[in-house]
């Protein structure tokens, strides 16, 4: 007889979730975890990053107070109380993801490192630990790419940023994606000079419109961007020598390309398990695809070859698709059609389904509907007008939506569910929304389908002659 009914390898978002489930079901399972209970996103992402953002953009706010008659002065930034603040906004929330809580639930936690040494099979501590089903939920971290030079200098990246001993006066981000983007947004916030070094273009997964008015602000809050170019070398300073010839010399450096993988230490080979440099190979149900024994859930999986989705959100999707399919035997698989992703800048930019470069690649024939936030009642009461929803329809129904705005994060759901449940684009723009909210451009522009066949001369005719009817 087996251990255990299910051995979850990992307690971040995905493990964690899984473990929950099972246990509050009754399965015997156990969780184990060799570094911190709630994984990256608790310790050195989702959690941190987004409490150094909103100090970032209070004190941003303190700023440009003046805008609204309120004369403030410009912030004095404490580092140590804003090191304990981001410190204590993990420890807060840390009961939820720790041990003792999950012991609660009748979960075995084990505080170890676990490696396969069959298909049934782990070693953990040195004892030999066998289940019916294995979760590998073991998580990523920063990727790190092989720059002639790096490795040579101190550099943050998300694991050590947070420790926050210093105030930067220069940092250099490496990359613009969603990390370097709100890493850059948040320390410019703080006072701090702050350039990014993009490849490519900043937010480049994003719809290029919105992207371009990200872009936008990000300068008007003191972010230098350097795109298009790469790093060929980095020499002690920091200094980044770029492609062109150029240089940039900061005072400190994140480095925040991506993330890969944490399958190192797990031997999977030695349980007959499939992986690559994007993660173990799995089918759209999340199973292996060389031991169907295992599944792999969060960040690690890389589920028929789609490539893994790096958030906090889809650990816990998964987690639903796993309970389904190992306790109850249920159809479940993975759909991405209607995946939300945020960056948490000021302002957010929220993406779900299709861009419009996406609905070309594809051949679809689309209608793009936009709504400026400049011409939204609530945005203009704030002051704070910069962004843009923007809706990609076609045949009717919406299969794509881009808010590049404030609160972006908070409005983005609705059309993640329109995309799930193809609702009709008729039914969004009947929808009633308050008054004055941002969510109502959203609303607006899903009405811009339908006012160039309402004001025509034809139906101005049919309401006149109505008009004259008793």
């Amino acid at each position: 007889m087996a251990d255990f009914d299910l051995i979850v390898i990992g307690a971040g978002a995905a493990g964690l979730s899984v473990t929950a489930g099972a246990a509050q079901l009754g399965a015997r399972v156990a969780l184990i975890e060799r570094g911190r209970m709630g994984g990256d996103c608790l310790n050195t992402g989702c959690v941190p990053s987004k409490a150094l953002l909103a100090a970032g953009h209070a004190a941003r706010a303190v700023r440009e107070a003046a805008r609204y008659g309120v004369l403030a002065g410009d912030p004095v930034v404490d580092w140590d109380r804003l090191r304990a603040h981001v410190q204590g906004v993990i420890a807060d929330i840390a009961p939820v993801d720790s041990a003792t809580r999950f012991r609660a639930m009748g979960a075995t936690v084990i505080e170890a490192e676990a490696r396969f040494v069959a298909s049934d099979a782990v070693s953990v501590d040195g004892r030999r630990l066998t289940a019916k089903r294995f979760v590998v939920a073991a998580g990523s971290r920063a990727a790190v790419p092989p720059i002639d030079g790096l490795d040579r200098v101190p550099y943050w990246t998300n694991d050590s940023l947070f420790d926050l001993t210093a105030r930067p006066d220069h940092l250099v981000i490496l990359g613009g994606g969603p990390v370097g983007l709100e890493m850059a947004d948040a320390f410019a916030g703080l006072g701090c000079r702050v350039t990014v070094v993009e490849a490519g273009r900043i937010a480049g997964r994003e719809d290029a419109e919105l992207a371009d008015g990200l872009r936008r602000t990000l300068r008007l809050h003191g972010v230098a961007l350097q795109e298009g170019v790469a790093v060929v070398r980095v020499e002690p300073g920091p200094v980044l020598v770029l492609a062109d010839g150029s240089r940039i010399v900061g005072s400190h450096l994140l480095v925040a390309v991506g993330r890969a993988p944490n399958l190192e230490t797990l031997d999977l080979s030695a349980g007959g398990i499939q992986a690559g440099a994007r993660g173990i190979a799995t089918d759209r149900g999340l199973r292996s695809l060389t031991n169907r024994l295992v599944f792999a859930a969060g960040d690690i999986a890389d589920p028929a070859g789609i490539g893994p989705r790096a958030f906090t959100h889809v650990g816990s999707y998964h987690a639903g698709i796993l309970i389904r399919r190992i306790l109850f035997r249920l159809p479940a698989r993975v759909d991405y059609s209607a995946l939300p992703r945020v960056t948490y800048t000021d302002p957010e930019l929220a993406q779900v389904g299709l861009t419009e470069a996406d609905a070309i690649a594809q051949n679809l024939s689309v209608q793009l509907l936009r709504w400026p936030m400049g011409d939204n009642d609530r945005a203009v009461a704030e002051r704070d007008i910069a962004g843009l929803v923007k809706l990609v329809v076609s045949r009717g129904r919406i299969v794509g939506a881009g808010i590049l705005a404030r609160n972006a994060g908070e409005m983005i759901s609705q059309w993640s569910l329109a995309i799930a449940q193809r609702t009709s684009l008729s039914a969004l723009a009947g929808l009633i929304v308050p008054y004055p909210t941002r969510a109502e451009a959203a609303k607006r522009a899903a009405g811009m389908a339908f006012a160039p066949r309402l004001f025509t001369s034809r139906v101005k005719s049919l309401v006149r002659l109505l008009l004259r009817l008793p």
